[in-house]
């Protein structure tokens, strides 16, 4: 039994399939993209084990094609069983290994871009600075203490832990949060309108506001926006209500427990050991027209635990790259063009391709060399 799995694992014709399988699910999931959305179609076809079908109307899910995570690792699990079992070793087979490893750095590059990479933005206006950058599709519900004149305690709360209805603390809070209601998507308004409920909660904020659930948006230039009814309960057992959203700008200040607190609900923020400061910001058009020719940002970095300080530029194609993330000059703000985007991109595994390739062509270089330089000398002998 186990030698039939073996050869089954490391038979050629299994590498054969999973190419094959791969190819068509590249076409799919790239076609799938336009109603879909990127995101969407990256998870349900390349960042799962099976494509699966979704009968309208009912809650099954039927596995129909196997995802990118199956193709992948089938293909890693017959790469190391093959060279297990064909390798023969010796210099001039040592291009071989070279292949296979480059491909396997190539996977394994891959997965570890999935799992590790993140991607968030920082947008900063002219003539002032930012320590912080926000996420795109991810909100947290941020319990800042006020108290403190010299500084503030910041408790962040990520919304997969309000979506479970269950009740959350933490050391740091003179309270407990229980949550009423939560929608990871929302639309609100300041009239009445069909389809939406008026907002009701104990302390009357939010009042005048009716709010509605949205389903889960994929498009590029869109994302979710989620809304909730939080109980604030105080250690003197009283409770309270509020309404928190993305769509408010300005946190509420409320006092529970004898303390002050701000809260909002907020994109998810991952904060720098250093600060941008926006200097200047460039929009060049093409002349006569209004098509963007080139936009940069000038800023200032400033370090203080290393003292550093200096000025740079970040363009189009000319990204910085510092502290293992990579700035992006990405958008601009389009009120007055006082304000930049940048993409803030973190990936541990970004040298993979780039070394799995080189690991490649070295291989495929060796072993062309080698069945040349035996051939030669054949032909020399005879």
């Amino acid at each position: 039994m186990l030698t039939r799995l073996y050869n089954f694992f490391s038979s050629v014709k299994l590498a054969v399939v999973m190419l094959a399988l791969g190819l068509i699910l590249v076409f799919w999931g790239t076609i799938a993209q336009v109603k879909l959305g990127l995101y969407q179609a990256q998870n349900e076809f390349f960042r799962s084990l099976f494509i699966y079908w979704k009968p309208e109307g009912s809650g099954l899910k039927i596995p129909i094609f196997p995802g990118g995570y199956l193709v992948g690792g089938l293909l890693l699990i017959n790469l190391f069983t093959a060279h297990l079992r064909y390798y023969k070793s010796g210099m001039r087979k040592l291009g071989i290994a070279m292949i296979h490893l480059g491909v396997v750095l190539l996977l394994m590059g891959q997965f570890a871009t999935d799992m590790l990479s993140v991607e968030s933005y920082m947008r900063i206006r002219e003539g002032s600075s930012a320590n912080f950058s926000e996420s795109n599709s991810r909100w947290e519900l941020a319990l800042v203490d006020v108290s403190d004149e010299k500084s503030d305690k910041v408790i962040a709360i990520p919304t997969t832990l309000l979506k479970t209805d269950g009740e959350v603390a933490h050391a740091e809070m003179p309270f407990k949060l229980r949550v009423k209601t939560f929608y990871p998507n929302s639309q609100v308004t300041s009239r009445a309108a069909e389809g939406f409920t008026q907002v009701k909660t104990d302390d009357n904020f939010g009042s005048s506001i009716w709010w509605k659930e949205l389903p889960h948006v994929t498009q590029m230039n869109q994302r979710d926006i989620p809304s909730g009814i939080i109980e604030l309960a105080g250690p003197d057992g009283q409770t309270r209500t509020t309404l928190v959203t993305g769509f408010l700008e300005q946190p509420q200040l409320l006092a529970i427990g004898g303390r002050p607190f701000k809260i909002s609900l907020r994109p998810e923020r991952y904060y720098k050991s250093f600060s941008l400061h926006l200097v200047d910001f460039r929009f060049d058009r093409y002349a006569g027209t209004e098509i963007p020719k080139n936009f940069s940002s000038r800023v200032r970095l400033e370090r203080p635990d290393t003292g550093e300080n200096r000025e740079l530029t970040i363009r189009m194609n000319e990204p910085l790259r510092y502290a293992g993330e990579t700035y992006f000059q990405a958008d601009w703000d389009k009120t007055d063009e006082k304000g930049t985007v940048l993409q803030v991109v973190k990936n541990p595994g970004w040298l993979t391709p780039y070394l799995a390739c080189i690991l490649v062509a070295a291989g495929m270089i060796w072993q062309f060399l080698a069945h040349l330089l035996k051939f030669a000398a054949n032909r020399k002998t005879t």
